[in-house]
């Protein structure tokens, strides 16, 4: 299908004419980064005409709206992904070939928009562009970081942080809205008076405040003329400078503001290990929530004069507990500005309100000490007493008392602001991400809650967008299944259940198969390139891509790779079918073990890959700075798929569907997503291990494991562990990995020695690998899997997720974007 808005002329001409006027050259003169800009601008007049037609078709229909609110947005580059959902990427190609121009060159110049880190950034980008393809109005809500969270370097093994300068040549993707800016007030005090209507004003005073400013991003449907917006909010200080201030010689107090505004918007998740740290976190939260917030009531205000319709136009996910500071946030606005009682403001808020969890991990379920909140956020403080107040007098009414429940169940508790507590307190809806996850957290971790609410709670099985991950990532297998089934996939991935008639067809297995070669040979060269490695394709490709966290497990990963190494150099002559482990990971700045995981990845690499006693059948890889744009030809190359996270850890997991849409067979853990992705494939197309997550939350009720029976009894093991501190892989530095080996078996080090259960598994995922290469030297059982992995994948798209959201808990209707209006 073509899009009418490329012709071919009239799209090369404008490139030339951008390039001309951009840069005053000429195409030939032009650097490939500036030809990039230059389409990217050509693009962008196309994207506008549809942007602002879907503006205007909000506005006539009234429709209602979700503000999607995200620390996190980790997009992908946006040039490719754009012309693939405006059906227009063969056009475009096919003119830049016609004057000498390479769209996948041109394509590599794009920085991947450093706006998010992980699964929690991707998911809510797959949301934003599923939102656009279904024709659902939304905003997504988040900040503009200058930086990132870092991009990563690997040197001599270790994981540095560098700043990740995405901005350094401008992205013409964005438009910078400066009529709607907002004022965001830290610090100060709050001062009550006495209004004419009998309510008490409370007015803040003696704060430090920033502007704050939206860069609108289009968020493209595909084929459908809609154009949805990604909200990011820069801060600018409101006085850039203080002459006077500097006059005087205080030159500090002169560039004051402008380093607060700075300071706000360089790092996503700034270290947290001090006090600044937590601070500038808290800071962030409150600056785009409030700022979005903000916008949305300005814009909802513009149609409608009585506030208490906004429930009815107007939704706010809370994704995760990073912006539920919106809760308290809408308060404020509702009763300080709005002049509402607190009956009114608080029916509002808590039918407008929702809130998605994506964790178990406790650590993750924010909690901010009071001294920090009350003095950077006084107003804010105060509402959210006011609700915690009022919520203990329901628990009470509800489990009358029940002491222990309200300690428990207490937003404000032990000198800490609990931000789930208050999420769920306000929230209308509460979901997790996979159906494992969400029954988890009704029966373990949140049950006080669900049993208070059980109305609140639901599911929603996270998805991916087959567009980015499948139609654009993997271009070779996209094209093949479109020639099989047609293309109703791209909008409706069910159809990919069509696939399963050609899973026992020799010649479509071969073709299958003969794809993933040719991906593998794209990955191989990538790695050959950036890390210096030869690896060959011919080898099972092995790949654990997520973000570095120790309940991920990447550590059973290397041990396991350690003893294959072992048993290799022990049996020089066994039959071992060669493999190439593939590992990228970013690990927080701040996270000492997760970094020396990192290092430990790396030395046994170097060592491993070093060794030509075992004739290249092993091989390992760290592919640095992880990110969209090399994670689409990873997921094409795989062979297996690592999900192997501690089972109860995982919320879902998204890594696990993108894999599996790119013919992957997954290793894992019933944890997770794993569970419904084994429903949907059967047992016979994974490859299951390892505890159950009712087994491992048993253990850790009686705290009855005990790794050092493990370690004692199991040679195999005890080898692995050895090699960790006898500086096998450390050139003779016995304590490098000394932290790493203690956190498997000292009590003393961690919670409990352990924690994640990696030698508890540890056989068991052994076992499971033969199974992995039994099944792969049996080129047709395995071209079945891989196939069938393909053909079940439908449930998994973010296209049937979002249109859960809408139907149980945003009720959004559809809008219809006509041409004719731009």
């Amino acid at each position: 299908m073509k899009n009418p808005a490329f012709e071919k002329e009239t799209f090369k001409k404008s490139v030339k004419e951008n390039v001309k006027n951009l840069y005053r050259k000429t195409l030939k003169e032009a650097t490939q980064q500036e030809i990039y800009q230059a389409v990217s601008y050509s693009v962008k007049d196309v994207i506008i005409d549809q942007w602002l037609a879907t503006q205007q078709t909000f506005d006539k229909t009234d429709a209602k709206i979700v503000y999607y609110m995200s620390m996190e947005f980790l997009m992908g580059r946006a040039l490719g992904n754009n012309l693939i959902n405006l059906t227009a990427y063969n056009e475009v190609k096919e003119a830049l070939e016609e004057i000498g121009v390479d769209l996948n060159a041109i394509e590599d110049e794009e920085p991947d928009p450093a706006l998010g880190n992980g699964g929690l950034g991707r998911l809510a980008a797959c949301f934003m562009e599923s939102l656009a393809t279904l024709g659902y109005p939304a905003y997504g809500c988040g900040i503009r970081y200058r930086y990132g969270m870092f991009k990563q370097k690997i040197k001599d093994g270790y994981q540095l942080e560098e700043p990740d300068n995405w901005l350094k040549n401008g992205y013409p993707f964005e438009l910078r809205r400066p009529e709607h800016t907002f004022e965001v007030k830290f610090g100060g005090y709050v001062r009550a008076e006495a209004s004419g209507n009998g309510h008490t004003k409370f007015i803040q005073e003696g704060y430090q405040s920033v502007r704050a400013v939206p860069y609108d991003m289009p968020i493209i449907g595909y084929n459908n003329n809609m154009v949805n917006t990604l909200m990011i909010w820069d801060a600018e200080p409101i006085q850039c400078f203080e002459l006077d201030s500097f006059d005087k010689g205080d030159y500090r107090k002169a560039v004051e503001q402008e380093n607060l505004a700075r300071n706000l918007v360089d790092v996503l998740y700034p270290n947290d290990n001090h006090i600044a740290g937590k601070e500038l976190r808290l800071k962030q939260q409150y600056f785009f929530v409030s700022a979005s917030i903000q916008r949305a009531l300005a814009r909802f205000k513009k149609n409608h004069p009585d506030i208490h319709m906004l429930p009815q136009k107007v939704a706010i996910q809370m994704n995760d507990t990073h912006p539920t500071v919106a809760v308290a946030e809408l308060m404020r606005i509702l009763l300080d500005e709005e002049g509402l009682g607190w009956d009114e403001a608080w029916e509002i808020t808590s039918k407008t309100c929702a809130y998605t969890n994506h964790t178990i991990m406790a650590e993750a379920l924010e909690k901010w000490p009071i001294e920090i909140f009350s003095r950077l956020l006084p107003r804010i403080y105060q509402i959210i007493e006011e609700i915690n107040r009022r919520f203990l007098l329901d628990i009470e009414a509800k489990f009358p008392g029940d002491y222990h429940k309200k300690e428990k169940m207490a937003i404000i508790h032990d000198g800490q602001v609990k931000m789930a507590h208050l999420a769920i307190a306000a929230g209308y809806s509460v979901n997790g991400v996979a159906r494992l996850h969400t029954e988890i957290l009704k029966n373990q971790e949140l049950k006080d809650f669900y049993e208070m609410f059980p109305e609140k709670f639901n599911n929603k099985t996270n998805g991916i967008t087959q567009r980015r991950f499948l139609y654009h990532g993997n271009p070779l297998l996209s094209a093949w299944i479109t020639d099989k089934i047609g293309d109703d996939w791209i909008t409706n991935l069910s159809h990919m259940e069509k696939l399963a008639l050609f899973a026992d067809d020799k010649k479509a297995q071969q073709e299958f198969m003969n794809i993933k070669y040719q991906n593998k040979l794209r990955l191989a060269k990538y790695i050959q390139k950036h890390n210096g490695i030869e690896v060959d394709p011919r080898s099972i490709f092995d790949v654990q891509v997520k973000r570095l966290h120790e309940y991920k497990r990447q550590l059973l990963n290397i041990l396991h790779i350690m003893f294959l190494y072992n048993m290799l150099k022990e049996h020089p002559d066994m039959d071992f079918y060669p493999r190439t482990f593939i590992f990228g990971a970013k690990a927080a700045a701040g996270y000492r073990i997760a970094k020396l995981t990192i290092k430990l990845i790396n030395s046994v690499a170097d060592v491993i890959n070093n060794d030509k006693t075992i004739n290249g059948k092993l091989k390992v890889v760290f592919i640095e700075d992880y990110k969209v744009s090399n994670a689409e030809w990873i997921f094409a190359a795989a062979d297996v798929s690592e999900q192997i996270s501690t089972a109860s850890k995982e919320a879902s997991g998204t890594g696990n569907m993108k894999f599996m849409l790119n013919g992957a067979v997954t290793i894992g853990t019933m944890d997770g997503a794993n569970v419904e992705i084994a429903e949907e494939v059967g047992e016979d197309n994974i490859f299951i291990f390892g505890m159950s997550s009712d087994e491992v939350i048993e253990h850790e009720k009686r705290r009855d494991y005990n790794p050092m029976e493990i370690f004692n009894n199991d040679q195999d093991i005890r080898q692995v562990l050895m090699q960790i501190i006898n500086g096998f892989y450390s050139q003779n530095d016995t304590e490098l990995f000394r932290d790493l080996y203690n956190s498997l078996l000292n009590t003393q080090c961690t919670q409990f020695a352990d924690t994640y259960f990696n030698l508890k598994d540890f056989r068991s995922y052994s076992d499971a690998q033969k199974r992995v290469e039994e099944a792969y030297r049996d080129e047709e059982r395995w071209a079945k899997m891989a196939m069938l992995n393909v053909a079940h994948v439908g449930k998994f798209s973010s296209d049937r997720t979002i249109q859960e959201y809408v139907d149980d808990i945003w009720h959004l209707e559809k809008i219809q974007v006509e041409p004719e209006e731009f």
